[in-house]
């Protein structure tokens, strides 16, 4: 109630010149807090029984009911069809406005995938992810003001612009982990924006770039609506090829050496596996999706400038694959969507939506460290000779 009390109890009417004192919500965040304390307590203990119960092996780990659902075909394929159906459809149920925000919300499911690829894969912390972001989008706008490159010509060059810088930005980082690599990748981010913001003769400085042109339909100009209903589906066939090649990438041989280097660099090291190798691999793949993811954005928007670019957008891709969980790829379209709509929708409720943001993401990290859908670590049990020679 005392930390509140600026908040919900004070207002000030700057017309009337009046301060309004609303002495009801203070009462109603009293008895909120007081019996959400009773539900928190309940949690907590329930955690610990769970703590206790793994220690002492009662029982096994259960199954997330996500896994579990998809090892159900019956429910699964019915499932899919269903929201297959939805996504092809939702431009026609929906408003401009609600494509819009969904176009945004795709944009951030691939980006949150790319740096999946190495925050959840190979742990490597990457806290400048979004100046590849920053490339693709400037690769589109300035490309296509200096030589008249369309959106389709641009869209592999963003990607591989996006690795180019991966692999600049890999080799200096080679010998370091943990916080002084999350500072590195944050200096090499803020270097990108600096640079786009003050070299006006190359990038138009924080006046940025205008009349960006959307991508066309076999050389037909298409209206505003229409170029927003292409867009949606662009983007819903990026997202689809992301995953196809981040689940790809996942179970090969690469995939492998990342969750090795992920648990632990020495005994990786130790295997055989090339470590520099295996880090330039991440920091290039993990960028290529997200050069792509920008010029979808500066076709989106048909505006880029450097303070689209900031470190927070770096740090809300980085709560995209924290919070849906590192390292799962329904996980990280899960806090996608979490992320980005829940800002959108709560509008109405401007005033606290921020507040019930953080209490969302104190919540999840307290009683689900792991994500709101966790990647299932795989386990190899030996059956016994007598069940290996019946089979």
């Amino acid at each position: 109630m005392f930390l509140t009390f600026p908040i919900m109890v004070i207002r000030v009417n700057p017309i009337e010149n009046v301060v309004e004192w609303r002495w009801k919500n203070m009462m109603l965040i009293g008895v909120g807090s007081f019996l959400l304390s009773f539900v928190w307590m309940y949690l907590m203990k329930r955690k610990e029984r769970g703590f206790k119960s793994a220690e002492t092996g009662e029982g096994e780990n259960p199954v997330p009911l996500v896994q579990r659902i998809i090892k159900e075909k019956r429910i699964y394929t019915p499932g899919l069809v269903a929201v297959g159906i939805f996504t092809l459809t939702f431009p026609f149920v929906f408003s401009m406005y609600q494509t819009n925000i969904m176009i945004t919300a795709l944009i951030y499911i691939m980006l949150g995938l790319g740096l999946n690829i190495v925050v959840g894969l190979a742990g490597l912390l990457d806290l400048g992810y979004v100046a590849f972001y920053a490339v693709g989008a400037y690769a589109y706008a300035l490309l296509n003001y200096h030589f008249g490159l369309s959106f389709w010509m641009v869209l592999p060059i963003g990607g591989a612009l996006g690795a180019t810088f991966g692999i600049i930005l890999g080799f200096p980082v080679l010998r370091l982990r943990g916080d002084y690599l999350a500072i590195v990748t944050l200096g090499f981010g803020e270097i990108i924006r600096i640079i786009l913001e003050n070299w006006n003769e190359f990038s138009f400085g924080p006046s940025g770039i205008a009349n960006i042109p959307r991508p066309s339909l076999f050389g037909m100009d298409l209206s505003v609506h229409g170029s927003t209903i292409y867009i949606y589906y662009i983007m819903i066939a990026l997202c689809g090829f992301t995953i196809f090649v981040v689940n790809r990438l996942q179970d090969s041989r690469i995939g492998r050496a990342w969750i090795a280097l992920r648990e632990d660099e020495i005994a990786c090291q130790a295997m055989g596996i090339d470590k520099a190798k295996t880090k330039l691999t991440a920091f290039s793949l993990g960028a290529t999706w997200a050069g792509m993811g920008g010029v979808v954005f500066a076709a989106k928007t048909t505006f880029v400038n450097p303070a689209s670019f900031t470190i927070w957008e770096s740090i809300i891709i980085l709560c995209v694959v924290v919070l849906g969980g590192m390292g799962s790829i329904i996980g990280v379209i899960a806090g996608a969507l979490v992320l980005i709509l829940t800002p959108e929708y709560l509008r109405a409720f401007s005033e606290y939506r921020m507040l019930a943001f953080g209490v969302l993401l104190v919540v999840m990290m307290v009683f689900r460290p792991d994500g709101i859908i966790p990647n299932v670590r795989r386990t190899y049990k030996f059956t016994g000779v007598k069940s290996a020679d019946k089979n």
